[in-house]
């Protein structure tokens, strides 16, 4: 070690990224130990974590192959067969070829098996009942949602272009808007607390002089969970002019086409109420969002360099004529 030349400057981004990745971990930290898959033998049973699993899923399915198995748990086919040799040596599983394949060896527990399945079964439903029950019924629903959200997310074989819902603003929504603006941007381009400060105002402006008729305020909601929104107001200064503000779409949520969807939105209803010209700031860095403008039509009108938000950035005004 050379002490201080040794140290190298993190971007915000790697530093993001170390801190969800840590996050993680500690979060299977807790929840493995929570579970019991620490123990020499899961819920004081004499099988492992992984034997466990594979006497659930012998005893869930009809004469399944061990490749089926192997590939739907995601398992080494070596360190599967020597676990079904294990079971087959004590008495729990039994082998027979398959009547319209020779060559295939369908599995199946043994009365012994089922023996040693059902009470393992019903300790594990008892530990999660008794988990259940110190929680309260809401909580208990927010844990359950909080699985569900955990599984779409990392689940391969999850459609990703799961339902979400598109509607107006209601009650706590602008706090949510300001909360996510500020920590993702300083997150993603290490930008200061000036920022959240900017989007503040602008959600009090359009609080403030909020016209039904002429502006909007449009979130995303995927699975109960606020993932965008988008801004179109009245420009304060320029007549049959709208403003596109405060475009976002959660990290989760992106490469599902809900940016472009929340961008069409407002060029539609400015078509609706009248607007002649729908203009948006942004900055150069924004290199995603600047790609939807330019799809759906806008045209680059200005560019200003500044320092703003603790970094020097290049400002751009893009613009689209809605209507003649």
């Amino acid at each position: 070690m050379n002490g201080a030349s040794d140290l190298r400057t993190v971007s915000p981004g790697e530093a993001s990224g170390v801190r969800r990745v840590d996050a993680v971990r500690a979060f299977n930290r807790f929840y493995t130990r929570r579970i019991g898959m620490l123990e020499e033998g899961y819920l004081e049973s004499p099988f492992s974590l992984v034997q466990a699993r594979v006497l659930y899923e012998l005893a869930h399915r009809s004469q399944p192959t061990a490749t089926e198995i192997a590939t739907d748990l995601g398992l080494d086919t070596g360190y599967l067969s020597r676990i079904l040799r294990g079971f087959e040596r004590t008495g729990l599983v039994e082998k027979r070829p398959s009547p319209s394949d020779g060559r295939r060896r369908l599995l199946s527990l043994t009365a012994r098996g089922h023996a040693a399945f059902i009470p393992l079964d019903t300790r594990s439903r008892t530990e999660t009942e008794a988990m259940l029950k110190n929680l309260s019924p809401a909580a208990q629903l927010r844990l359950i949602g909080a699985m569900g959200v955990i599984t779409k997310l990392l689940d391969d074989e999850t459609d990703n272009a799961a339902t979400y819902l598109l509607r107006p603003h209601r009650a706590g929504d602008m706090g949510w808007v300001v909360q996510q603006h500020g920590v993702l941007y300083a997150e993603e381009y290490g930008w200061d607390e000036t920022f959240e400060a900017l989007v503040a105002e602008i959600v009090a402006d359009f609080l403030r002089h909020f016209d039904p008729e002429r502006e909007r305020c449009w979130i995303v909601e995927r699975d109960g969970e606020n993932v965008g929104s988008v801004f179109l107001m009245a420009h304060r200064e320029r007549e049959r002019v709208g403003q596109l503000r405060l475009l976002l779409v959660e990290p989760s949520a992106r490469g599902l086409g809900l940016g472009r969807r929340l961008v069409d939105e407002c060029t539609r209803f400015a078509r609706q109420v009248g607007y002649q010209t729908v203009t948006l700031w942004t900055n150069d860095v924004l290199v995603s969002p600047r790609r939807i403008y330019e799809a759906t039509g806008f045209h680059l009108v200005q560019e200003e360099r500044h320092h703003s938000f603790g970094q020097d950035l290049v400002g751009q005004t893009w613009e689209l004529r809605v209507s003649r």
